[in-house]
């Protein structure tokens, strides 16, 4: 009985705002290596299988739903039948995107390009996506540069490059302020794949450049867990630095097998002690957006499969916030943590802000380095703790 129970716990609801992209539960098994395994699904049926696994949204490219090339009225049928079955089951849509990566004329990038023609185009894809975004019930903008870098360095001047991309932003933000739509823009980092090297490769640096924009307080980043892996880099220090600015606007959830090609892998599939430390994350620091999976089923897998790599990025990530509670309330972790920040009252007291006083007290201040030194941290039994704990053990 106590099985089950824990069981039906780890079923989602929409309070939890998992979502998953079109192209995510959509993506047919492609590869750079063999054709498509499976169905491609119209997006109506993926909303209909999104809302039997129990997912809240969905998100989208404008790509993913109207295609490139469709007519004013083709585009409107596509839109009205989308909106219909997200009412129909109950999905909602809280993030779009526009695809300015998978046409031809996106081959050297799209806001960073050197031609004039291909970033106009740009704006104007970007713009008529927003539509579509706000039209659809969308608060978050996501940007991914997937083509905005070089593999020639001699190709761009990446002051030229940074200044173009700044001066799109800044003309989207503008256009939204100008139309009154109420939609945060959220940048998305990548260190390489598919161009060689990518502009602004890490959350850091784009939280850097977002300083340097008309409207910042509009834009903020989408963290991805992958793309932070990528560049060897941990994925709760980029969550923590985002939270802290202020700019953690939405968030994508998977999986990453070290520094290699993007593997958008089921949530906590490789990484499961870095995943429980994300998920604690995000649950204490107060986010309070979507969870959004931007993950792919192995390509072994059938439209069933799917649904199983759905409902398992689900149910890791509240198995994992119930291990955090667990985390918690377990006296000997939180004992351990408690001897690690007991405070020297004598140095505390030291460390006040700047004044001329406290100053001279800091540097007359005499410390027993030795003693100081032989303190053991306890690192190792806390970690395992920590182990055993992701183990059932505690």
């Amino acid at each position: 009985m106590a099985a089950k129970s824990n069981a039906h716990s780890l079923d989602p609801r929409p309070a939890h705002k998992f979502s998953f992209g079109l192209w995510t539960v959509g993506n047919p098994g492609r590869d750079p290596f063999g054709a498509p395994v499976r169905p491609v699904l119209a997006p109506t049926k993926i909303v209909e299988l999104l809302a039997e696994v129990g997912a809240y949204g969905v998100n989208l490219h404008d790509e993913d739903l109207v295609p490139i090339d469709a007519s004013a009225k083709k585009r409107d049928a596509i839109v009205a039948e989308f909106k219909q079955a997200l009412s129909d089951h109950g999905i909602v849509v809280p993030m779009a995107t526009t695809n300015l990566f998978g046409d031809p004329v996106f081959k050297d990038g799209a806001f960073t390009s050197n031609d004039a023609r291909v970033r106009a185009f740009a704006l104007q894809k970007t713009a008529r996506a927003i539509e579509l975004g706000v039209e659809l019930g969308a608060s978050t903008y996501v940007f991914w540069g997937g083509r905005e870098g070089v593999e020639a360095e001699a190709g761009k001047d990446p002051l030229l490059a940074l200044q173009r991309f700044r001066d799109a932003l800044n003309w989207l933000t503008g256009f939204c302020i100008d139309r009154g739509y109420q939609l945060r823009f959220a940048l998305e980092a990548k260190p390489n794949e598919p161009r060689g090297d990518i502009y602004l490769p890490t959350t850091g640096a784009m939280l850097g450049f977002i300083a340097t924009l008309e409207h910042p307080e509009m834009v903020g980043v989408n963290p991805e867990v992958a793309h932070e892996r990528m560049a060897g880099l941990s994925f709760v220090h980029a969550l923590a630095q985002a939270h802290d600015a202020g700019k953690l606007f939405h968030v994508d959830l998977n999986d990453q097998a070290g520094p290699r090609y993007d593997q958008d892998l089921r949530f906590g599939s490789s990484d499961l002690k870095g995943a429980f430390f994300l998920v604690r994350f995000l649950e204490d620091c107060g986010y309070g957006g979507p969870r959004h999976f931007d993950a792919h089923a192995y390509r072994t897998e059938d439209v069933e499969g799917v649904k199983d790599f759905a409902r398992g990025c689900m149910r890791t990530y509240l198995a994992l916030a119930q291990k955090s509670k667990r985390m918690q309330k377990d006296a000997e972790i939180q004992g351990l943590l408690a001897e690690l920040s007991a405070q020297d009252p004598a140095a505390s007291a030291l460390l006040t802000p700047y004044s001329k006083e406290s100053g001279k007290r800091l540097l007359a201040a005499r410390f027993d380095r030795a003693t100081i030194a032989s303190r053991g941290m306890q690192y190792e039994k806390l970690d395992q703790l920590v182990t055993e704990l992701l183990l059932g053990l505690r």
